[in-house]
């Protein structure tokens, strides 16, 4: 194999390390905001510096790389493919952090019938299956699954845009528990934050792969909806 492309896989490779760490810390911002598990909330905020490194490794990694070779057609669009997609991630690893914060606000186990209302849950899941898919299209340089994803956002949208009208009426009727929704209603703002990431990052694999821009094209859809 030649030399540029031992190094294109280890770019590649190290990327997707970060994926899984970030991987895990969505996850665990469900599970500690489903249980207000204050321990692992304090764990996912200490973890973010983990991925903070990794973003500051591979933007190395990719300076290096332009240094040590003149990159050209699809080997350029990977890198700078890297780079963009390293910056979402870094992004999503601080959204994660943010879930986490909110989370520790939490008292106890988020009331059933909140995470009903809001279809928070539902939400929480999309959210990680569209992110698993995203990294799945990354590792098989796959366009056709990138593109789903793009349309896949709009659930996430429509949740959040009904958010605030649904969490001020449960906070009229349970004004008991409004620290509670208002730490909802903020993991609800971020977790819409990372559709919006992935879809980024979507975006960012279909440049590589085809050499077409589509972030313009997605932005004017949304201007519509």
């Amino acid at each position: 194999m030649p030399h540029i492309d031992t190094e294109l896989e280890r770019l590649k490779t190290k990327l997707l390390e970060m994926w899984d760490l970030v991987e895990y810390q969505l996850q665990s911002g469900r599970e500690a905001m489903l249980n207000a598990d204050q321990e692992l909330a304090k764990h996912i905020i200490k973890r973010d510096r983990k991925v903070n490194q990794f973003d500051v490794k591979i933007d190395r990694m990719c300076e290096k790389f332009f240094a040590l070779f003149t990159p050209v057609a699809v080997d350029l669009r990977m890198v700078l493919a890297v780079l963009k997609i390293n910056a979402n991630l870094e992004r999503i690893g601080d959204t994660a952090e943010g879930i986490a914060r909110f989370s520790k606000k939490l008292e106890a186990p988020v009331d059933p019938q909140l995470l009903e209302v809001t279809k928070v849950l539902p939400m929480y899941e999309e959210a990680l299956a569209m992110f698993a898919t995203c990294r799945q299209a990354f590792k098989e340089n796959d366009t056709v699954l990138a593109k789903t994803l793009i349309k896949r956002d709009k659930a996430l949208d429509k949740i959040y845009r009904k958010s605030d009208s649904i969490v001020t009426t449960y906070m009229r009727d349970n004004p008991d528990k409004i620290s509670e929704a208002l730490a909802v209603l903020s993991i609800i703002k971020k977790v819409e934050r990372v559709g919006d990431q992935i879809t980024n990052i979507a975006e960012e694999i279909i440049f590589y792969r085809e050499a077409k821009v589509v972030k313009h094209k997605s932005d004017k859809k949304k201007k519509k909806d």
